[in-house]
């Protein structure tokens, strides 16, 4: 929940979109260098080019001796000049009207703005549920007592990695994934 920014990742050719949340900007190339790893393992192939803006996160000496070892060309846009970066800007325009306006519509506070943004697949919308709306999680992680409570409050969100829910526990104060929820 103290991730402040985000890194969009777009593949040129299907524009399918990875979006990271990062906490501070020092953790670029660490996610890039991971990702790329990931993503060629997953779909044999290499990745060739590398496009980004002109920001230090990405024009740096890690970044460089990596690229240089993987074959990988590194191009970059001129600064201020989101028409260069047209696709990557327009999906961050997209991310950041959808997460405000599920923000606004569950009137839960801007700490949940990376909950909000809405990732890579379109959801199948027959078993939708509103973003943020109020929930019972089941206890099901603590040892509990005969009589104690086996229910905690939350706030509703989607699970990217499983079937899962992802939920926001009021008692505990953390994002968790459970599957017991009653809305």
């Amino acid at each position: 929940m103290n991730k402040k920014y985000y890194q969009v990742v777009t593949d040129d050719h299907s524009r399918f979109t990875w979006v990271f949340f990062l906490a501070s900007k020092d953790e670029t190339s660490g996610i890039l260098k991971s990702f790329i790893a990931q993503i060629e393992n997953l779909v044999d192939k290499k990745v060739k080019i590398i496009r980004c803006d002109n920001g230090t996160e990405f024009k740096n000496r890690v970044m460089s001796e990596f690229c240089e070892k993987k074959g990988i060309k590194r191009e970059f846009s001129v600064a201020r000049t989101p028409q260069q970066n047209g696709v990557d800007e327009r999906r961050n325009k997209t991310l950041i009207e959808a997460a405000r306006n599920m923000l606004a519509d569950s009137k839960l506070p801007t700490t949940f703005w990376a909950e909000a943004v809405i990732i890579g697949r379109t959801p199948s919308l027959s078993f939708m549920k509103p973003f943020g709306c109020h929930v019972t999680i089941l206890n099901t992680l603590d040892h509990l007592g005969k009589f104690d409570g086996k229910s905690n409050d939350g706030f509703f969100g989607y699970s990217l990695n499983s079937k899962a829910f992802r939920v926001y526990n009021i008692r505990t104060r953390k994002v968790e994934e459970n599957l017991h929820v009653r809305f």
